[in-house]
Parts: C-alpha cells; sequence; structure tokens
C-alpha cells in the first residue's frame, strides 16, 4: 500500500460507514431529534425509499451507531430509530473532519467566484 502520509486529500479520517449520502441524512435527522424518530418520519425527513431506509438503518445498527426499538402504538406496529452515544460521537468526530476538509478545500480555491460563493 503506498505511503498516505503526505497525502493532503485522502481524508483517512473521514468515516466510511458516515459517508454517504443516504446515512448521512438518516445521522443528520437523528442527531437533531435526541428522543429517536419514528421508521415513517425518518423516511419522511430522509427522502428514502422503505427499502433503502432499512438497508441504511440496518448498515448503522451492525455499527452501533442507531439503536432500533420494535414495539407496538395501540396496536400498531412502531419501529423507533435513535442515535447511541457512540453515534453520537462518532457522527460529531465526522463532522469536524469534514469542516477541516472543508476548510482546506476552500482556502486552495483561487480568489473568484467560487470562493465568494463559498465565502
Amino acid at each position: 500500500m503506498a505511503d498516505r502520509s503526505n497525502a493532503p486529500f485522502a481524508f483517512d479520517g473521514l468515516d466510511r460507514t458516515l459517508h454517504e449520502r443516504a446515512r448521512l441524512s438518516i445521522m443528520t435527522s437523528l442527531a437533531d431529534h435526541p428522543k429517536g424518530l419514528s421508521f415513517t418520519e425518518l423516511r419522511e425527513l430522509s427522502g428514502l425509499t422503505d427499502g433503502n431506509l432499512s438497508r441504511h438503518v440496518q448498515i448503522l445498527e451492525e455499527a452501533g451507531m442507531i439503536l432500533v426499538t420494535k414495539g407496538f402504538e395501540g396496536r400498531r406496529p412502531l419501529t423507533t430509530c435513535a442515535l447511541t452515544d457512540e453515534g453520537r460521537a462518532r457522527f460529531s468526530d465526522y463532522l469536524t473532519v469534514l469542516e477541516q476538509v472543508l476548510s482546506s478545500a476552500r482556502r486552495r480555491q483561487p480568489k473568484g467566484k467560487l470562493r465568494e460563493k463559498l465565502a
């Protein structure tokens, strides 16, 4: 494997489990709702289909980032998802690294329209 210690654009700190659009949407939604969200609420916020949401929730659950609770509300089944402490910490770390990546990219942009739009 190549030495990446001097590779400023390797972005090794970005958590690959989180660095995917659907899972980023799920984590962002759950971070904004500390008590969790129902599967239906999460589907509406993320814009994912039931199948896609179910698969990405499974990946995040297996990674220990979210807790999935199945129960009933009256006679209706209810699935609720919430961030775990580990998930909240990993998401916070991910955002810190992502902010560093964006800051680095902004500094490297030549002055002009793109830089003005980003500022």
